[in-house]
């Protein structure tokens, strides 16, 4: 029984307190069958479908500044989003994704090497940038403070979006499943009907959330060229 509402996702374990919870972060690469890495089947034409349909639309944001191959860190960090999150939909599995620990390790690292990239290769672009067309003289200063902050905050936006979107959507589910006990029977399918619902829901966020980090990604990356 939990203690704690909040317990879901505390990532230590009941083995001398050690923090194995993590582990399910990789538990995805064994759901890829060997075969798929041998000869073309249906699960490998379908990875190969979502791929070519992300690839395509990332050189789309990129434009005609980005570099060939670039695509491939974008497509990586989405797949292996989506996997954390649907992992985290199977009772009993740790959802990585819904500790900021690990999605400020996937933002930040992306955020700074933009950065870098940006200010060193192109700096008069940045600076461009950081000043829309036509703005007034008078408002310079003040646009030059809220685009600088807005840079600054941008890997701490990409991961508390992920982070509160994976845990307002367990607890929730969490609150409805603990109330099921004190419940009358005769309410009880339709606690069930809710829930079945609410995971549907789940599984598109889980989609959805992998799916704008990784073209916001892009956007970011595209703004540096």
């Amino acid at each position: 029984m939990m203690t704690n509402l909040f317990s879901i996702f505390d990532p230590s374990t009941n083995i001398f307190n050690l923090p194995l919870n993590w582990i399910s972060t990789f538990i995805g690469i064994m759901f890829i069958p060997l075969s798929f890495w041998f000869y073309p089947n249906r699960h490998f034409m379908m990875w190969n479908f979502i791929n070519m349909k992300l690839n395509n639309e990332f050189k789309t944001l990129l434009g005609i500044n980005g570099h060939n191959g670039s695509t491939l860190i974008f497509i990586s960090m989405f797949l292996f989003i989506v996997f954390n999150n649907f992992l985290g939909l199977f009772p009993y599995i740790f959802t990585s994704t819904s500790h900021l620990t690990l999605t400020l390790a996937l933002s930040l690292p992306l955020w700074l090497s933009f950065m870098l990239y940006g200010w060193i290769n192109n700096t008069q672009h940045m600076f461009i940038h950081m000043i829309p067309q036509e703005t007034p003289t008078i408002l310079m200063p003040f646009m030059v403070m809220i685009e600088t902050i807005s840079n600054i905050i941008r890997p701490g936006t990409l991961a508390v979006r992920l982070t509160a979107n994976m845990i307002a959507g367990h607890l929730l589910m969490s609150l409805m499943s603990g109330t099921g006990p004190m419940m009358n029977n005769y309410f009880v399918p339709m606690l069930i009907i809710l829930q079945i619902l609410l995971l549907t829901l789940e599984s598109a966020v889980a989609i959805i959330q992998s799916y704008v980090i990784a073209i916001l990604s892009t956007l970011y990356s595209s703004e540096v060229n």
